[in-house]
């Protein structure tokens, strides 16, 4: 998730936690994931519980059985994606720090998901290009200053019909800055260039504001060409 860069806005945190205690309850497996990221010293830049559970449907309302995920920090959303394959379904979670996929691994066995994940470990854009698709979906969320090139390597292990969606792309509002000097916010320009431009994509970006603060995703169908 991004960094936040401003105060947090307490009604936003609000409504994410009546959000969580309403409609998710309760997750053992995930509030232990989160605990087990502190202790280990890892950044708090997973995404909020809402969000974990809109991956978490939006690859089960996919029919997703394969999912790729470019970013796994310590497995939060891959615990959701996970369960949204069940049994028989396969995620494939790429990381580039070797503790942070150790920490990973560990959660997801807690978590009874082990079997149905395969952490590699190294940098993204090397490890993708020895994979194999179609994936059914795929979740970016690495470092923003690859994403036109992690889109570019999603789309080759792609079918018409994968779902590809992208964290933090809106950065409280700095995609609007074009003139940033911020490679994050560079990326994430080159990224909506790169969406844009493919004639396969149908996409567009939501807004979203809450406990991770002001922020976005940009949701993709992958088709023939776009209609």
């Amino acid at each position: 998730m991004v960094e936040r860069t401003q105060p947090q806005d307490e009604g936003w945190a609000a409504v994410d936690a009546y959000i969580g205690e309403t409609l998710l309850g309760h997750d053992s497996a995930l509030a232990a994931a989160l605990a087990a990221n502190a202790a280990g010293g890892l950044p708090d830049i997973d995404v909020s519980p809402p969000q974990g559970r809109m991956l978490r449907l939006l690859a089960t309302m996919c029919g997703a059985t394969h999912v790729l995920e470019v970013g796994t920090l310590g497995g939060y959303s891959t615990i959701e994606l996970a369960r949204a394959v069940s049994e028989g379904g396969r995620v494939v979670t790429l990381e580039i720090d070797p503790h942070h996929a150790a920490v990973a691994r560990a959660n997801l066995d807690a978590a009874g998901l082990g079997d149905r994940v395969e952490v590699l470990v190294g940098p993204a854009i090397e490890t993708l290009a020895t994979l194999d698709g179609p994936f059914d979906f795929v979740f970016i969320d690495a470092d923003k200053q690859n994403n036109a090139a992690y889109l570019r390597e999603a789309l080759r292990l792609s079918r018409p019909g994968t779902a590809i969606v992208i964290d933090n792309v809106i950065r409280e509002g700095g995609v609007l800055d074009a003139t940033s000097t911020d490679p994050r916010i560079a990326g994430t320009r080159a990224l909506f260039d790169a969406v844009a431009a493919e004639p396969r994509l149908t996409a567009t970006a939501i807004q979203t504001v809450g406990g991770k603060k002001w922020d976005g995703f940009l949701l993709a169908l992958v088709g023939n060409d776009r209609p």
